[in-house]
């Protein structure tokens, strides 16, 4: 049975390896996505305006898009979109004249979004309807000698009444690890907000940020970190090297998708243009650990 899934625009170009595992991992355990059609962005973040429609209506679009085609629900990997579609569809849906007013805006669609699509992170999908017991009978490749520490940041469990886990003390992410046969670390920093967007006009904040969350990982013993959001992989990743030259003690870690370790795990391999994609190269421990 294919899962109706929505990439949005990272997971198309400097997100690709996030995309690529897991389509092949779904593939792999018998759930195969199936990219919907004509989607657009979702706007990248929800607006905290109260009386912004407009900033609305990118994800609307593609939940209206999602109707159209007689999808009832979209699967979704990056945090972010999934954060913006699941708190877009409850502003309008749970508010009659906001739901008006965007259909309105809209008119040009001959449709009328009528608020029928289920929002569903592939975390959630993995936990709820694979099951993690079910994965973990499938791993043909297990990660037991690797130690990771699992980043959440922000848009995955806040604000509470979206988080796909408990949104002060998650372990989904640690759960789905362990049963990849990882030594799976909580280090203290695993909520704190990477920088996100600051990281474009204030580089020294996500350069310190950075410090502070790999710092706080390698303290409790993680040799990798492991996220599911395409702008924490950025920070956390590509800025250790203004970390680095910001602080001379400071050392490189790997920094991978879920997916990515999942692709191991369950015998679909590690692609090199995955590689190209890391700032970290994690190959030298993934040899080292025997995994590739």
């Amino acid at each position: 049975m294919n899962l109706p899934y929505y990439p949005g625009c990272t997971l198309k170009t400097h997100a690709k390896n996030f995309e690529d595992s897991a389509m092949k991992v779904m593939e792999k355990l018998g759930y195969p996505l199936q990219e919907m059609k004509n989607w657009v962005c979702c706007g990248t973040v929800f607006s905290m305006t109260s009386d912004d429609l407009m900033l609305q209506l990118g994800a609307v679009r593609n939940l209206l898009r999602a109707e159209e085609q007689n999808l009832n629900e979209l699967i979704i990997l990056c945090s972010m979109c999934y954060n913006t579609l699941k708190r877009a569809k409850q502003f309008i849906t749970e508010d009659e004249e906001n739901l008006n007013k965007v259909n309105d805006l809209m008119y040009k669609e001959n449709i009328r979004y009528k608020g029928t699509v289920d929002i569903h992170h592939l975390l959630s999908i993995l936990r709820d309807r694979v099951t993690f017991d079910a994965i973990k009978e499938k791993v043909k490749k297990p990660l037991s000698s690797l130690k990771i520490g699992c980043y959440y940041g922000c848009f995955l469990v806040r604000p509470k009444e979206f988080a796909i886990d408990d949104f002060e003390d998650p372990s989904i992410i640690e759960d789905l690890l362990t049963s990849l046969g990882a030594d799976s670390i909580e280090f203290p920093y695993r909520l704190e907000c990477c920088g996100a967007y600051q990281t474009v006009t204030k580089k020294d904040v996500t350069a310190m940020r950075t410090y502070e969350i790999i710092n706080s990982a390698r303290r409790a013993g993680c040799e990798a970190i492991v996220t599911s959001c395409p702008l924490c992989a950025f920070n956390l990743d590509q800025r250790q090297k203004e970390t680095a030259e910001k602080f001379v003690e400071f050392e490189h870690i790997p920094v991978f998708y879920f997916t990515e370790l999942m692709s191991i795990a369950l015998g679909c391999g590690w692609d090199k243009n995955w590689t190209k994609l890391h700032n970290v190269n994690p190959e030298p421990l993934l040899k080292e650990k025997g995994l590739i």
